[in-house]
């Protein structure tokens, strides 16, 4: 089972090149995620609709697409031709590593005609006479979408699909080119980490590490959405200090030489498709500048990474995150642990 996943800006021929590519792969199928935002339209109220201003800021249609994804490969098997504009890479992040977390590699490609060629097929596509204000809408949507597609071409996207130049080719000849690629082997999936989905609570941990600012290294993972902490779950049979010194030395190099100092207990409530269970962060002290300089990422797992004052680390971390930061930073100045309910200390309250 595989995914070749087509991106592209608007006005690539994605959907076009899709309805090719099945009549040349055998065995497969096509998922349009649009279909996810159609239905979400009806499902959520306005008001929540009226946040995102696109149905891809939206945690449940990236969440919906990954479980679809996997949910018609299962039913399906062989290869699933998804066209989709992805264009931001902590989106593409999380959809591909949720997919590599189901054990189902992803296979990028990007369709990438010059951009006069992708201003004249905005100009000239048909837009449907019963759409609303559709002739001026619909296209100026589409060109205001350029320019995040040019920055993302200079950034990440070069580096991870593979591009093909649909200038001059029919969506056929586009098609037969994905397949071509595809097919010998020129498209490898995606490097990704695969993290298995948990099928019940976990127990995990972290370690602050900070520098001679007293700043705390946090970390980018690619697969899951937003900054965390060095860390990761328990295995069975690990102690869990120990684990987070694993985690530290696997994801940035960094070797500890002493068992760190327990800082916080935090209980976190299930909130599906989560289970949540224990997070317990450890104090692994202070790095001076040349081991600082030594933090080096394993490759797929971690995207970057930075030291972040407090003030910053609140714009960085998912808000259970930061207040586990929060407090677990308390803590450490009192040296005492503490232990924390859904990020909310309990400690001496009354039950």
């Amino acid at each position: 089972m595989t995914v070749v996943w087509i991106n592209g800006a608007f006005g690539a021929g994605k959907t076009t090149t899709a309805r090719e590519l099945i009549e040349l792969i055998p065995n497969s199928t096509l998922f349009d995620p649009e279909v996810i935002g159609g239905a979400l339209s009806h499902l959520l109220p306005p008001k929540r609709l009226a946040e995102a201003g696109d149905f891809q800021d939206l945690p449940i249609w990236r969440r919906l697409v990954i479980d679809t994804a996997a949910a018609m490969l299962a039913e399906l098997g062989g290869t699933l031709v998804v066209p989709m504009t992805l264009l931001r890479q902590d989106y593409r992040d999380e959809i591909f590593g949720g997919l590599a977390a189901r054990r189902v590699p992803v296979r990028h490609v990007l369709l990438a005609p010059a951009e006069t060629i992708l201003r004249a097929r905005i100009a000239g596509r048909e837009i449907p006479p019963d759409v609303p204000d559709g002739e001026m809408r619909v296209r100026q949507w589409a060109y205001d979408r350029i320019e995040p597609y040019r920055a993302a071409l200079a950034s990440w996207l070069t580096a991870d699909a593979h591009l093909i130049d649909t200038s001059a080719l029919t969506p056929y000849e586009t098609a037969a080119r994905v397949a071509e690629a595809v097919g010998s082997g020129a498209v490898p999936a995606c490097d990704i980490v695969q993290t298995p989905e948990p099928t019940a609570e976990t127990l995990a941990a972290g370690v602050l590490l900070f520098d001679e600012q007293d700043r705390v290294l946090l970390v980018d993972p690619t697969y899951k959405p937003g900054w965390e902490f060095p860390g990761g779950v328990v295995e069975r049979g690990e102690a869990p200090a120990r684990a987070g010194v694993r985690e530290v030395a696997e994801e940035t190099g960094i070797r500890l030489s002493e068992v760190p100092r327990l800082l916080v207990v935090d209980w976190e409530r299930p909130v599906p498709p989560g289970f949540g269970g224990l997070r317990l962060l450890f104090d692994g002290g202070r790095l001076d500048s040349t081991e600082a300089a030594r933090v080096l990422l394993p490759g797929p797992e971690l995207r970057q990474w930075r030291f972040a004052s407090e003030r910053e680390a609140a714009d960085m971390l998912p808000p259970v995150r930061y207040e586990r930061l929060r407090w677990a930073l308390r803590a450490r100045e009192r040296g005492a642990a503490l232990y924390l309910e859904a990020g909310i200390p309990v400690t001496g309250r009354p039950a």
